[in-house]
């Protein structure tokens, strides 16, 4: 058995949501394996350390979990270089044997799936159940690619010329860099590098500053599993360095490819670096999605699915619903069934806690923006059914807004916490056009019984992605990816795969007849 390694944080919560006056003062542990607990670099086959190092901490107490290298331009060039090397041999791989060493990773983490759920709870802030669930979603996406490794088909196409022949080859672009948000720490990974190591590409990773250690733990795994030196690199760095390396990352003449989770500000930004050596680029940018409830929906099941879609990582995921459309003749009853279900089914608290629902926010910043929605909102004629502050820390109620107007900030840009804005609608083209009038499309949810006005719905939505009475749609099976400035490309699916091919024409001419 290997050797494990006890963190010890501690957690001071005022149970405003219940209401009980008393502090909390527990102690959480973070007990895992000591060989997923790495805190250097991880290039060419090597953990690497960097000049200085910065600080992870858990978002619930503040508290430091561990120091880890902090990786700069220099690093990131060395990983890109190591990349560039390991591609021309692990390209030369069959399909076959790509798709055993992803499953090997696959089972490696299906192994560890505790220690690494562990890692995303002390980091992230999500519940247990959530990081297991998580870590499931992650690995089914090697699970996939190591699947669809086997399946890149090119074509023969007919000729019009009776010497030649035409085929069209599919080969991989080279070195990607992949450039991933705090908010699911190894899913992020998974979807995009699966893909690229299936394709036969090899990868440069910078995760996101809050959440290195989920990344670092996916590289010990790869190492066990047998991926090549070279292959897969991770360069973590602090927020200071991060704009550095990201450049070096999007503008280094040997990658060839950058995939890049998280803002549509930051987005654009590596657009503009990759511009100049005209990269291929997959964006998965932010959403702002719309929850729309009908007349004819079943008031239960609705309720159901705004729950799971917003509350999930306390409201912190890119395709979660953000603003809340309700038809007239349901509003009232949708709000009280929606209320009573926050008030059974949410809890506030450290993710390691089982009875936790709702862990704390990535960091204090990101609860300053819930509040400042809320009070906005409220400034403007909203009304708090539910929640309404902020706790101690990152930590912010789970809140319930009512008479909200598209006027309100809420309703104009992305929340990224536990809010539920609603407004009221009378028609479905109201509906509709509030859906649609924003400049970004991720994904979109209704609940509706009637036939007609779900395929309507489902056509006229503005968005990459639709949940039909449905509030958690995301799936290694189905493309991922948005419209508008949600982004660019597909991620999942049998499409995941191609944003990391180049097609090749190949005229094979002289032939006798």
């Amino acid at each position: 058995m290997g050797s494990f390694c006890l963190i010890q944080t501690r957690c001071f919560l005022r149970q405003v949501l219940t209401g009980l006056p008393a502090v909390m003062h527990r102690e959480y542990s973070l007990d895992i394996s000591a060989q997923l607990l790495r805190s250097q670099g991880y290039v060419d086959g090597r953990w690497i350390s960097a000049a200085s190092s910065f600080s992870v901490l858990d978002p619930a107490t503040g508290e430091e979990i561990a120091k880890v290298a902090d990786c700069g331009p220099s690093e990131a060039k060395t990983a890109v270089d190591a990349a560039y090397k390991a591609f021309y041999s692990w390209k030369q791989y069959t399909a076959k044997e790509r798709s055993v060493l992803l499953r090997k990773w696959y089972d490696l983490m299906t192994l560890h799936k505790e220690d690494l759920a562990k890692l995303i709870t002390f980091e992230c802030g999500k519940p247990m159940k959530e990081s297991l669930g998580e870590i499931a979603y992650a690995s089914a996406f090697l699970e996939w690619f190591s699947e669809e490794a086997r399946r890149v088909y090119g074509d023969v196409v007919p000729s019009a010329f009776k010497d030649r022949k035409i085929l069209l080859l599919k080969q991989p672009v080279g070195v990607a860099s992949i450039i991933t948000p705090w908010n699911f720490p190894s899913a992020m990974i998974t979807r995009k590098v699966g893909a690229a190591l299936a394709a036969g590409c090899t990868v440069v990773v910078k995760p996101a500053e809050d959440t290195p250690l989920s990344a670092l733990a996916l590289a010990e795994l790869a190492s066990q599993a047998g991926i090549p030196a070279g292959v897969f690199n991770v360069v973590p760095c602090s927020r200071e360095k991060t704009p550095s390396v990201g450049e070096v990352l999007c503008t280094d003449p040997l990658v060839g490819k950058v995939s890049f989770t998280g803002s549509t500000a930051t987005g654009k930004i590596l657009l503009k670096h990759a511009a100049d050596t005209v990269k291929r680029v997959s964006m998965e940018l932010g959403g702002h999605a719309p929850f729309i409830v009908f007349d004819s929906a079943d008031v239960d099941k609705a309720v159901a699915g705004a729950m799971a879609s917003k509350f999930r990582n306390s409201g912190q995921t890119c395709v979660c619903s953000n603003r809340f459309l309700v038809q007239s003749g349901i509003h009232d009853r949708f709000m009280e069934k929606l209320g009573l279900a926050m008030d059974a089914e949410l809890r506030t608290g450290h993710g390691s806690d089982p009875t936790t629902t709702q862990g704390p926010l990535i960091n204090v910043r990101a609860a300053e923006k819930v509040e400042h929605q809320v009070t906005d909102a409220v400034s403007l004629g909203a009304k708090v059914l539910r929640g309404g502050k902020r706790l101690d820390g990152s930590f912010m109620q789970p809140t319930l807004l009512a008479d909200v107007t598209t006027d309100m900030l809420c309703t104009k840009e992305e929340t990224f916490g536990p809010l539920i804005p609603v407004i009221r609608f009378n028609s479905e083209e109201e509906a509709l056009a509030i859906a649609n009038a924003s400049h970004v499309g991720l994904a979109g949810y209704f609940y509706s019984q009637d036939v007609s006005q779900i395929w309507r719905m489902a056509e006229n939505l503005e968005v990459g992605m639709v949940g039909v009475n449905e509030g958690l749609i995301s799936t290694a099976e189905a493309s991922f990816g948005g419209v508008k400035q949600s982004g660019l490309g597909r991620e999942g699916s049998k499409y995941g795969i191609e944003e990391y091919l180049d097609v090749k024409y190949m005229c094979f001419g002289g032939l006798s007849r």
